[in-house]
C-alpha cells in the first residue's frame, strides 16, 4: 500500500473534521499526531474498556475476565430488555470494580490515564468514532466487523494505526484459527492449481430487512439513551423495531448481511488468494430494494484483477438464502450449507459449509482423503496463534510485546480487507456497476464517490462544534 493510498487532500480535511467532532481540548493537535501507547510492563495486567455491552461486546469483553482488568464499561442502554438485559447483568456480576458509562467520550477523557486499551462493539455506524478517539490517546483498540461502514474511516484508522503504533485488531474471528492458514497452504503448494472463481453465500439477514417505511415512534425506555445511540446518524424516532437487535438492517446503523457476514466468509480467499482490491463491482440481482433498509436478499460480483503470474478471479457473493449453483464434484447426496464458500481451481475445488472456515476440503471427500492418504498435504506454513482461534489473545499478546505485527487481524490487513467488503455494499447501496481505483480512491460513479466518506449530523453533542463540516 503506497503512501498515497492515504493522503488525498479531502481525506485529510475529513480527518480535521472528526477531530472537531469529537471536541475535547487537544484533539485536533492529537488527530496529527497521536499519542504513543504506554508499555505494559512484566506480569502486569492490561487495563481494558469495553465500548457497546450487551451484545456481541458481552462475548468480546468477557474473553478477558480471567486475564486482564476490566476497568470501565460503556453502553447506551444499561436497562435494555430481552436477552442483552441478562448479558448486561452478568458483566455487572463480573466486573463489580469496573466503572459504568454511557457516552465514550466522558469516559475516555475521565478514565485516560486508567485504560490501556479499548474494545468497540458497537452498531456499525459508531464503529469508527469511538476507536479513532481511543487511538488519539494512544490505547491499543480491539474493533468488531465491519470495520467500518466507509472507505474513509477505514483508511483514517489505519493512518492514526501506524502513526501512534498502538496493537489493533478486527473482530473477525476466523482469521486466528486453523482453516484460513490451511486453504492458503494448499493453494501456495498447487493443490487447487489456477483460481479463477470463488462463490460465496449466507442464509443472513436473520433480522427485518427490504421493508419500505420507517417504523413508527415509539416512547423512549427507560435508561436509553438514543441521542447517543443515533451517534452520527440522522436523528429519527425510537422505535424497539431498531434497537437493540435490528438495527443491522437499516442504512443508518449497519451494513446489511453482506457488512455482517463478508468479514467472516470472505477471508479465506481475501488472504489466501491475495486478492488486494477489486477493478469492479456489481450489483447483479436484488430483492426488494428499499431506500432506507438493506435488501430482503442480493447478489453481488466482483473482479480483481491478476496477481503477478495469478489469473484474475470473480468472485460472487449470495445473501438472503441465495446460493450459487452445487457443483459437480459434490456428493449427490451432500447439499450446500446455509452459508459457506466454494474456492474453485484447475485442479481441485475447496468446500467450507461455515461461516468462519473452520473445516475447509476439497469435493468430493474421496479426493481430500486422498491427498492425506498420498502424503501430499503440504507442510504447515503459516504460524499459528497460541491459542489456536482466539482473537482477543492474539491481541493481548501483541499488546504486551509492543508489536502490533502480532495480531493477524490488525489494521494492515483489517482496513483494506473490510474496504472490499465496504465497495460491496456501495454497490447495494447505488444499484449500479462500478469501477474502482483504489490510489485514486474512486469509483466510476459519482454517486458512489459520494458515499466513500460518513456524514455527521448538524447537532450532534458537544453542541459547540464548528458548522460547515457536516453534510
Amino acid at each position: 500500500m503506497s503512501s498515497s493510498y492515504l493522503t488525498r487532500r479531502d481525506f485529510l480535511a475529513f480527518s480535521a473534521a472528526t477531530a472537531a467532532l469529537l471536541g475535547f481540548p487537544g484533539c485536533a493537535t492529537l488527530s496529527r499526531t497521536p499519542r504513543k501507547p504506554r508499555a505494559i510492563a512484566p506480569g502486569a495486567k492490561i487495563r481494558i474498556a469495553q465500548i457497546g455491552c450487551g451484545g456481541k461486546g458481552f462475548s468480546d469483553i468477557m474473553a478477558h475476565k480471567d486475564t486482564e482488568d476490566v476497568v470501565a464499561l460503556c453502553d447506551v442502554d444499561w436497562e435494555c430488555q430481552g436477552r442483552t438485559k441478562k448479558n448486561l447483568a452478568s458483566l455487572i456480576e463480573a466486573f463489580p470494580n469496573a466503572r459504568r458509562y454511557t457516552d465514550f467520550r466522558k469516559m475516555l477523557i475521565e478514565m485516560d490515564d486508567q485504560i490501556d486499551a479499548v474494545c468497540v462493539s458497537t452498531p456499525d455506524h459508531m464503529h469508527f468514532l469511538p476507536a479513532y478517539m481511543a487511538m488519539m490517546l494512544g490505547k491499543h483498540v480491539y474493533v468488531q466487523k465491519p470495520l467500518t461502514p466507509t472507505v474513509a474511516e477505514g483508511r483514517e484508522l489505519l493512518r492514526l494505526a501506524r502513526a501512534s503504533g498502538v496493537c489493533t485488531q478486527m473482530g473477525n474471528q476466523g482469521h486466528a484459527g486453523e482453516g484460513i492458514r490451511l486453504v492458503r497452504e494448499w493453494f501456495e503448494a498447487g493443490l487447487l492449481g489456477d483460481v479463477r472463481e470463488v462463490n460465496i453465500w449466507t442464509n443472513r439477514p436473520i433480522w427485518p430487512q427490504g421493508f419500505q417505511e420507517w417504523p413508527a415512534e415509539e416512547p423512549l425506555t427507560p435508561g436509553l439513551q438514543w441521542d447517543l445511540f443515533l451517534g452520527r446518524a440522522a436523528t429519527k424516532p425510537f422505535s424497539s423495531q431498531i434497537h437493540p437487535f435490528n438495527w443491522r438492517g437499516y442504512k443508518d446503523y449497519g451494513c446489511g448481511a453482506l457488512g455482517d457476514m463478508a468479514c467472516h466468509l470472505m477471508d479465506a480467499a481475501f488472504w489466501g488468494l491475495q486478492l488486494g482490491a477489486p477493478t469492479s463491482v456489481e450489483l447483479k440481482e436484488i430483492n426488494e430494494p428499499s431506500k432506507i433498509a438493506y435488501p430482503k436478499s442480493a447478489v453481488v460480483e466482483y473482479q480483481f484483477p491478476a496477481r503477478g503470474s495469478l489469473p484474475p478471479v470473480k468472485l460472487t457473493w449470495y445473501e438472503g438464502g441465495l446460493k450459487p449453483a452445487k457443483p459437480a464434484e459434490m456428493e449427490e447426496n451432500r447439499q450446500l450449507a446455509k452459508g459457506g464458500q466454494l474456492i474453485i481451481g484447475s485442479k481441485g475445488t475447496v468446500y467450507d459449509g461455515n461461516d468462519y472456515c473452520n473445516s475447509p476440503r476439497f469435493i468430493p471427500e474421496a479426493k481430500h482423503r486422498e491427498l492425506i492418504e498420498s502424503g501430499k498435504m503440504p507442510p504447515r506454513k503459516y504460524p499459528r496463534p497460541n491459542p489456536i482461534g482466539n482473537p482477543h489473545k492474539e491481541w493481548t499478546a501483541a499488546i504486551r510485546a509492543n508489536d502490533p505485527s502480532h495480531a493477524g487481524s490488525n489494521f494492515e490487513y483489517a482496513v483494506p480487507f473490510s474496504e472490499m467488503v465496504a465497495l460491496g455494499t456501495l454497490s447495494i447501496l447505488v444499484g449500479k456497476k462500478f469501477t474502482w481505483d483504489p490510489e485514486a480512491m474512486q469509483t466510476s460513479l459519482p454517486e458512489a464517490n459520494a458515499l466513500l466518506y460518513p456524514t455527521y449530523r448538524r447537532g450532534w453533542k458537544p453542541s459547540n462544534l464548528p458548522l460547515g463540516l457536516y453534510a
